[in-house]
């Protein structure tokens, strides 16, 4: 429970709001379009429970895995990517990036990025800071190397081990066009929430994408609140 509140503590911003960098919480869509995530930083007695039931639905997510995860569950890592899904980077240590240095911080991704690239031969684009945490400088050092931070917007609270009823009260109360929600692979009743999220989403007429298939193209900006919008913000 410790790690699962310390994954999930609010996020640190250190700027003022007129200067801030952010990650991208959500994207600005007019369609019913959203995508659902997974953090994987510990246990993986779920995934193949997860997996089973986006490959029933035929629904594709993103799984943001940390580095030394993969090492422990290289079998699941590869499942992830070969169903379909994405892989992407949750930070190879799960430390703390606003206590690293911008290099710290590019070589923890790195390291990251090489382990998941070495098992699937896919590199991360995609990376959500551990704990949900960040600064402007952490921010700037993930962007600095081309890879794009992705928070949420709709947080499922699975890893408080809330009943599957609670969690799909929460997910379908919250979801709106472009959300991007929070799991975890380990999140105790999650593969039991599944099932009664995606009969929702699905029966009012949602899209499920992966998090690299929400996000826009071209000319974008980031509003206050982090949204992903289309044009220059002028």
């Amino acid at each position: 429970i410790a790690i699962f509140c310390a994954v999930n503590a609010p996020a640190s911003v250190s700027a003022s709001v007129a200067t801030r960098q952010l990650p991208i919480y959500c994207v600005e869509r007019d369609q019913k379009v959203c995508s659902i995530s997974f953090d994987a930083a510990w246990g993986a007695d779920n995934t193949q429970k997860i997996l089973d039931v986006l490959a029933k639905y035929k629904v594709k997510a993103t799984f943001f895995v940390v580095g030394n995860w993969a090492d422990q569950y290289p079998e699941q890592a590869k499942a992830i990517v070969d169903s379909g899904n994405e892989l992407m980077n949750h930070s190879n240590a799960h430390d703390h990036y606003n206590s690293l240095s911008a290099e710290q911080i590019i070589a923890d991704i790195n390291t990251c990025n090489d382990k998941i690239e070495a098992l699937t031969g896919i590199r991360p684009t995609l990376i959500r800071c551990p704990f949900g945490e960040y600064d402007d400088h952490v921010i700037s050092a993930i962007r600095s190397i081309g890879m794009e931070p992705i928070q949420w917007d709709v947080d499922s609270l699975d890893w408080k081990g809330i009943s599957a009823d609670e969690i799909s009260k929460r997910v379908t109360g919250k979801v709106q066009c472009g959300s991007i929600i929070l799991f975890h692979n380990a999140g105790e009743h999650t593969p039991e929430a599944l099932p009664t999220i995606l009969d929702y989403l699905i029966g009012e007429g949602y899209s499920i994408v992966p998090i690299s298939e929400i996000l826009l193209t071209g000319e974008t900006y980031l509003d206050h609140t982090g949204r992903q919008c289309a044009g220059n913000g002028k």
